[in-house]
């Protein structure tokens, strides 16, 4: 196992009964005492070794109790065995059972190596214990394997990471983690058989990913790439979330991004059944929480001046049965000076209680347009009309050191300011008719200038305008090129006719002509 990274398995070939070991499904409510000598009772998803008469282990896990070794054991059966990474997860979970030998099943053994792992096992007990080897190996596996071949091409290695990598230094980078290379220069592709020992290797882009990091991620170009954009318009949130980050970046604070565990704050806390750490066993029902820590972080490495927000979801325990509710928030916490030092200044004013008041009410704006703030005592509540509380701002308690200033925080809710933003418009009644209109258009000029040019020639009829096709050949001339839009119209009231269309197309036409000196191809 720590040679090879192979785990196996003896048994006491006396203890066994019938003539041969089977790899199945345990019983339902089947037991095993395993080799800890702890009983243990099996679900019927739990993958076990059997003889003839009962379980003698749980298959990747732990032998059984019974037919392990002893001292007065004289003749021993080894298996030597691949399991399914994902049940030895499912059956060391159900079992509470961790092992060095699920340690290593779970993550993915060599599954070609078997043979040469028995192969050494065999010799290390013969050149330490004697004895001598009844009959041959059998391999019970059903059908003759090989490790994956994938085909990989260096154009794909051109497009993915924006370099051009010759063939030897591909070949180089696959080699040195263990990869068989042959090089098939005719069709600009490499055949890689994958190492045994690296399952997580099996399509194309894995050996991009793995060539990438053998010529170093820090030779990979980091200026953006050409890219095609598409049509489809971010989701409403998205852009909430990058309209508060500008806003709040211009307010001179900095972003983080936290991890939603913490620790349990209160009943209306969601519990996580796998929890990373104890003190984070919960998600979090508050930003704010999160942040203080980063502030007092901050002081911990002398840094008294603090500006920190972040746009992030907090949890609360839904209705019973239910999913847990799930929220868009934003919290910024600010301490230390109102704004940098200066050598030409006396000593900066720290920030107050109505530096908070103007941060709070710049957050609103962004996050929750409709709320008002109202002062509670010393600190200030965010409403809106119906009386809803939708966020908080106002002194935060805090680990401060004596040379550190007041900590100031808000917190309020931007999920109702992203649902604001959704359109919602009915399905069309009447038919479309589409048009496709190809021209020759010189490099010069962006397909993006002709669309634009389009929409305002074409009237209210038309609906929507895409390019379909590009083309390039020697039949157009140098420098120029055939581009294809697709013109949707539509009339929201009537079935439009071809008179109606064609009047439109010879508008675009025409202010095609006029504008940007572009003519229908074949014209």
């Amino acid at each position: 196992m720590l040679e090879l990274g192979q785990p196996m398995h003896a048994y006491d070939l006396a203890t066994l009964k019938g003539p041969a070991l089977v790899a199945r499904r345990a019983r339902a409510g089947e037991k095993l005492v395993t080799l800890d000598g702890a009983e243990r009772t099996l679900d019927g998803d739990t993958t076990v070794i059997a003889d003839a008469a009962r379980v003698v282990g749980v298959g990747g896990i732990m032998g059984g109790h019974e037919t392990e070794v002893r001292d007065d054991t004289t003749d021993l059966a080894l298996e030597a065995a691949w399991f399914d990474p994902s049940r030895i997860r499912r059956a060391r979970r159900a079992l509470g059972l961790s092992t060095e030998a699920s340690y290593r099943f779970e993550r993915g053994v060599d599954r070609w190596n078997a043979a040469e792992a028995m192969r050494r096992c065999l010799e290390i007990i013969l050149l330490t214990a004697g004895g001598t080897i009844e009959g041959s190996p059998v391999d019970l596996h059903p059908i003759v394997a090989n490790p994956p071949r994938i085909f990989l091409r260096l154009a794909r290695v051109k497009q993915v990471l924006g370099l051009e990598l010759g063939l030897h230094e591909v070949e180089r980078c696959l080699v040195a983690i263990g990869a068989t290379v042959v090089a098939k220069p005719d069709d600009g592709r490499l055949a890689v058989d994958v190492p045994g020992w690296r399952p997580d290797l099996t399509t194309e882009i894995d050996l991009v990913e793995e060539v990438a990091r053998m010529h170093g991620y820090d030779r990979v170009p980091t200026e953006l790439r050409p890219f095609r954009v598409g049509a489809l318009p971010d989701a409403p949130a998205v852009a909430v979330k990058q309209r508060i980050r500008n806003g709040m970046v211009a307010q001179g604070l900095s972003e983080v991004v936290s991890l939603p565990f913490t620790a349990a704050d209160g009943e209306a806390s969601v519990t996580l059944l796998n929890p990373l750490a104890d003190t984070g066993a919960s998600l979090r029902r508050r930003l704010l929480p999160t942040l203080v820590r980063h502030a007092e972080r901050n002081w911990n490495n002398h840094v008294r001046d603090v500006r920190l927000f972040e746009v992030g979801t907090v949890f609360e325990r839904g209705a019973t049965g239910k999913r847990p509710v799930e929220q868009l928030r934003l919290g910024l916490v600010v301490t230390g000076a109102r704004e940098p030092g200066h050598w030409t200044a006396d000593a900066v004013p720290d920030v107050d209680i109505w530096d908070l008041k103007g941060l709070a009410e710049a957050a609103g704006a962004l996050a929750h347009p409709g709320a008002t703030w109202h002062v509670e005592g010393d600190h200030f509540m965010a409403r809106v009309k119906d009386g809803r509380t939708v966020g908080w701002a106002g002194r935060l308690a805090a680990d401060t050191p004596p040379w550190g200033g007041a900590l100031f925080g808000v917190e309020i809710d931007v999920t109702d300011g992203a649902r604001a933003l959704v359109r919602v418009e009915p399905l069309p009644t009447t038919p479309a008719v589409e048009r496709d209109l190809s021209l020759v258009v010189p490099e010069a000029v962006a397909s993006a200038a002709a669309a634009e040019v389009i929409r305002r020639a074409a009237g209210t009829l038309l609906e929507t305008v895409r390019v379909t096709a590009e083309f390039r050949g020697s039949a157009l001339g140098a420098g120029r090129r055939s581009v294809t839009f697709r013109l949707t119209y539509r009339a929201p009231d009537r079935t439009l006719r071809d008179a109606d269309v064609d009047a439109s197309e010879t508008q675009v036409l025409s202010a095609l002509e006029r504008e940007l000196g572009l003519s229908r191809r074949g014209a």
